[in-house]
């Protein structure tokens, strides 16, 4: 078992999502940042769809009733067993009753903590997902709330590692590196950096007097959250002024509403909406978009239709 000691701003459980159910008005939800979730499962042991935490700007504190790993990918933010420094991007071992605390993370947004063997809250439409939108899947997490946990992995590796190191306390780094692990991870977006958005034009692309505005606009990251994230920069036009009846939408779509300002949806995103949509982003780049802080730069690319 689980026992959140302190929540953070937002922590929540995530798995891979549950795509296949838009027409009952369910977005696919699961993790912002797919390729993190992915490195932290398998730093661990565990399969790529097991769920674990998502963490949004960290400042959370944790203990089990269990022996575990322990992985934290995603944002970088600094670790700590019962006050000794843990080590991030790699698996580190959780003994029973020690307080696991996670800091702020050093850039970045979202912070993904697998634990071997997975959270096992009961799945709702197949999926362990918290979707903040639909309301479906656990709560955010708040203090007192507690987690159940698989049994952890048995694989020969694990076994070894835990007779080694875990009965005297120590806390053991892996052996096993990142680049060994088979993700095809995208980093997060450092300060001061840019990141690059490749998208497809269309549906209503033909709704704005210039869609090629969208890949010139000096445009920055606003509010956001696991819904989307709003733009700042030069408005784009309409040449289409009538109402739009709402239609499907997908994640990476870029709205625009009436102040002409792109809105990127993210995993928890609307079915429908009835704002036209310029172009969709490509999933891959997706993550990175979820992990970039207010004020950093976005520059489109990608060709019209």
């Amino acid at each position: 078992m689980l026992e959140v000691l302190v929540a953070g701003p937002l922590t929540t459980v995530q798995d891979l999502g549950r795509p296949g159910y838009a027409q009952l008005g369910v977005s696919r939800s699961g993790a912002l940042d797919p390729a993190a979730l992915r490195l932290a499962n398998r730093l661990v042991g565990n399969a790529d769809t097991d769920a674990a935490l998502e963490l949004t700007y960290g400042g959370a504190a944790l203990r089990t009733d269990q022996p575990v790993w322990c992985a934290l990918t995603g944002a970088p933010a600094p670790l700590a067993v019962d006050g000794r420094p843990a080590p991030y991007g790699t698996a580190f071992a959780l003994l029973p009753g020690r307080r696991l605390t996670i800091g702020t993370p050093t850039h970045g947004i979202r912070s993904y903590l697998a634990l071997s063997g997975g959270i096992t809250t009961p799945p709702v439409l197949g999926s362990r997902s918290t979707d903040t939108l639909s309301a479906l899947g656990p709560t955010p997490l708040t203090p007192g709330t507690r987690l159940p946990l698989a049994a952890p992995p048995t694989a020969p590796i694990l076994r070894e590692l835990w007779g080694r190191h875990a009965s005297d306390g120590h806390i053991p780094h892996s052996s096993r590196k990142i680049d060994a692990l088979g993700v095809d991870f995208v980093p997060w977006c450092a300060p001061g950096e840019e990141i690059r958005l490749r998208v497809r034009f269309g549906p209503r692309d033909d709704w704005f007097a210039e869609p090629a505005a969208l890949l010139r606009g000096a445009w920055t990251v606003g509010q956001g959250d696991r819904i989307g994230v709003r733009l700042d920069g030069p408005p784009l036009v309409r040449a289409v002024a009538g109402e739009l009846p709402s239609e499907g939408l997908v994640g990476g779509a870029v709205q625009v509403p009436g102040d002409g300002r792109p809105l990127v949806f993210l995993a928890d995103h609307p079915t429908t909406g009835g704002y036209p949509v310029i172009a969709v982003v490509h999933p891959a780049d997706l993550g990175p978009l979820a992990q970039a802080r207010p004020g950093t730069r976005v520059v489109f690319h990608g060709s019209q239709r």
